[in-house]
């Protein structure tokens, strides 16, 4: 195994790593404030390790700027859609998870 495919190979690796954390962020943290975030960050960066890897691996170099262009459209949506979640949460009422804690204690 060459050097470029044992770097593309960790990259990938590390980005499916990101992406198997924030899952299960998604699934184990108590409120949608704390559950999006977990998923913003951690799936932002598992992309950006998926797409490094991919890019080492990409034919020629327009591919490898069409998939960072996908990568950074990727970026957008998740901030942009995560932002829109998060505001409807907010406007509902919906209490963050320590001011929930807070409001319960005696």
């Amino acid at each position: 195994m060459s050097i470029p495919e044992l770097l593309s190979a960790s990259f990938l690796l590390i980005g499916a790593a990101f992406f198997l954390v924030g899952t299960i962020g998604l699934l184990r943290f108590p409120d949608v404030y704390t559950r999006l975030h977990a998923l913003t960050k951690v799936d932002n960066l598992g992309l950006g390790f998926t797409v490094l890897g991919l890019v080492i691996q990409a034919p020629d170099a327009l591919a490898a700027l069409k998939l960072v262009l996908v990568w950074l459209l990727a970026l957008l949506a998740s901030a942009t859609g995560n932002f829109l979640i998060i505001r409807r949460a907010f406007d509902k009422g919906i209490a963050p998870w320590m001011a929930q804690e807070r409001e319960n204690d005696p």
